[in-house]
């Protein structure tokens, strides 16, 4: 997925293998073999991909589909007294989902008690 991932990002920009391996400040002989599979890049050059790309690295792995890394931001609400500090995006919406659901609970029509 990689491979195809790399190739497909370059030639949506329409850089050539040498254009953007200058522009990473990398080899275009490691670009080509990134692109055929025949390599995999170290970290470093994972994230300077992600980072030119405008992507997560995830979607470079082909761990997810989605591409701009702002769709995969959870769109929180202002619970002032609740510290989710640190959680991950996906504990802060489960958090937000279960007082949804208790809300629902005692106000079926969603507004809080005074």
């Amino acid at each position: 997925m990689l491979k195809v991932r790399i190739s497909q990002l370059r030639k949506e920009v329409n850089l050539t293998q040498e254009e953007l391996s200058k522009k990473l400040k990398i080899t275009r002989s490691a670009l080509s073999l990134y692109e055929l599979g025949k390599r995999d890049p170290d970290t470093e050059t994972l994230n300077l991909l992600a980072d030119f790309f405008h992507v997560s690295v995830d979607y470079l792995l082909g761990r997810t589909d989605i591409r701009d890394l702002s769709e995969s931001k959870v769109e929180t609400r202002a619970y002032h007294n609740l510290d989710v500090a640190g959680l991950p995006d996906e504990a802060i919406k489960k958090v937000e989902d279960y007082i949804e659901l208790v809300k629902l609970k005692y106000n079926p029509d969603g507004s809080l008690k005074k």
